[in-house]
């Protein structure tokens, strides 16, 4: 106001414009400011998705811990697991980064139907394996439509009703149950730098049988990754997930949406359907 009163004394020609100008532009500040303490205010957990996405199961969700992420919503029927060799988001089907790899070979399991994605069963770094110990593997048993999260080091161990059947992709364990000691059994998996800033990918379920593939739109801690996935995805609802490969390995592709995490190659893939 101190401005405005100096502002009218010193302009003699145009003090009744430059009054009304200064009070128009301090009311659309004031309205700015008011929406955007409104949003901030009504916790708006779901933001506005790019163009075309959301009929394609696309949300971006906000955690109250500041964590935001990118969550695709998927029926497990219609996802597919493969190998690759190139960023996700330069291969030509749509999908998300899968499991662990170490120079080309696949450290998680990555199987369809008894069927490891890179070579045969029992081969090293195919997707046979859980590579040197046992670890959260998410499975979808097509004959009975059920997800589960199975601690394993090898496909062949996975209990599924029908081996000709279903499909397991191996990563972390979640332990969505598991308040107490879900930390103590990702350190005994292996969870790599937990408690530093870095990128996270996951796929986790609800209890209404539907998939959630998941990446941090920014570096977060394991812990508040997983926070941020139990505050906003499926509220009520959610079951269980793994935690996936991350930092620069986060990568998803939807149409023209893509997150290349660092542009580095990645191994092995989850598709999903196209648009």
């Amino acid at each position: 106001m101190e401005v405005t009163r100096v502002n009218i004394q010193l302009s003699k020609k145009w003090p009744i414009k430059l009054a009304k100008s200064q009070i128009f532009t301090v009311f659309l500040a004031g309205v700015a400011i008011l929406s955007f303490l409104m949003t901030v205010w009504l916790g708006g957990m779901l933001m506005s998705a790019p163009d075309g996405l959301t009929a394609r199961g696309y949300r971006e969700l906000k955690a109250g811990n500041g964590v935001r992420l990118h969550a695709v919503r998927a029926s497990p029927e219609k996802i597919s697991l493969k190998a690759i060799e190139t960023n996700v988001t330069d291969d030509p089907e749509d999908g998300m980064n899968g499991g662990f790899f170490w120079e080309g070979q696949l450290l998680s399991i990555a199987v369809i139907n008894d069927r490891p994605v890179k070579g045969a069963p029992g081969d090293y770094g195919s997707g046979w394996y859980n590579i040197d110990r046992p670890r959260g593997t998410l499975v979808w048993d097509g004959a009975t439509g059920e997800l589960s999260v199975q601690v394993t080091d090898r496909a062949e161990e996975l209990a599924v009703t029908d081996r000709s059947r279903y499909w397991a992709q191996g990563g972390v364990s979640m332990g969505l149950h598991n308040e107490r000691f879900w930390q103590e059994q990702a350190l005994l998996e292996e969870f790599p730098v937990m408690d530093e800033k870095r990128l996270r990918s996951a796929i986790v379920y609800d209890t209404d049988r539907r998939l959630w593939l998941l990446l941090s739109d920014g570096p977060c801690t394991g812990p508040e990754f997983r926070a941020a996935i139990k505050e906003t995805v499926a509220p009520g609802k959610l079951d269980d997930g793994i935690f996936l490969d991350g930092d620069g390995s986060s990568q998803l592709k939807l149409g023209q949406f893509k997150l290349p995490g660092d542009r580095r190659t990645v191994y092995q893939m989850i598709t999903l359907p196209g648009g």
